[in-house]
């Protein structure tokens, strides 16, 4: 009888790793796979799942969907490094001093933790052990925290939520030798690596485009898309090679992490 158990479980491992192997390289995709299919590989062979989340906003000279193009990009590059599988984008979040701007689509924060909460609940009653939430638009931080707290106080699951632009600060002064900014360096940077074809360099008309942050003075709609986290710093930067050395750091940096963690947790038995 054990042996049989064995080699069951043997090709089980041969039949996920085909599962995986018939998607293209390096994407997992979660919502490509049949019912069956997730039902024979989740939790046995894959138990940890990467959640890209964002929103619709203006950014610069970039996508306005850059908060959803960058994490799921993220995704698909850490998928085969942390072995995990890649949900689908949720790609409306919490916009705020920018709703003014054209085609920029947001949900109140409430409304937003409570979609997420039953999300990230619904991938730990699939039997995600790690679910991993990559997110990609700064006002989600809260209510996606708060939701990431409850699923975990009422499941066996354990979140992480990863920032990819504050976990990679330096990063951004190692690369382009200053701080970054929304739609900024690292930002522009980011989806410039990914996807060139969603970057407008000719639509950037300078420094009257920009506008710094200050914690003196709040504005209903801010006066610019592009923000910069420190005056003078964090301009939009169009050399390909610094984006492709900054995306791979940020992988690198992300990888790290999740490792790290899921390794912790499994160490100390949570």
């Amino acid at each position: 009888m054990r042996s049989i158990v064995i080699v069951a479980n043997a090709c089980l491992v041969l039949w996920a790793a085909d599962v995986m192997a018939q998607q293209a390289p390096g994407r997992r995709l979660l919502g490509e796979l049949n019912w069956l299919e997730a039902q024979r590989l989740i939790p046995d062979s894959v138990n940890t799942v990467l959640v890209p989340v964002g929103t619709l906003e203006p950014h610069g000279v970039v996508n306005n969907a850059a908060d959803n193009t960058v994490p799921y990009e993220l995704a698909l590059r850490l998928s085969g490094r942390v072995t995990a599988l890649v949900a689908p984008t949720i790609p409306y979040g919490v916009t705020m001093t920018l709703d003014e701007y054209p085609a920029t689509v947001g949900v109140g924060a409430k409304a937003f933790e409570e979609y997420c909460y039953q999300v990230l609940r619904g991938l730990a009653r699939s039997g995600f052990r790690n679910i991993i939430v990559l997110n990609g638009h700064g006002p989600n931080g809260t209510p996606l925290r708060n939701a990431a707290e409850r699923v975990w106080r009422e499941t066996d699951s354990r979140l992480l939520i990863a920032e990819w632009w504050t976990l990679t600060a330096d990063l951004v002064q190692q690369v382009y030798g200053t701080e970054g900014g929304h739609a900024g360096n690292n930002e522009t940077g980011a989806v410039l690596a990914v996807r060139p074809d969603l970057v407008h360099p000719d639509l950037y008309s300078g420094v009257e485009m920009t506008t710094p942050r200050d914690s003196g003075w709040t504005a209903y709609p801010f006066p610019s898309s592009i923000v910069l986290y420190r005056e003078g710093e964090g301009y939009p930067d169009f050399d390909e090679g610094k984006a492709r050395r900054f995306f791979d750091g940020v992988v690198d940096r992300l990888a790290a992490l999740v490792s790290d963690v899921v390794a912790k947790w499994d160490r100390a038995g949570l």
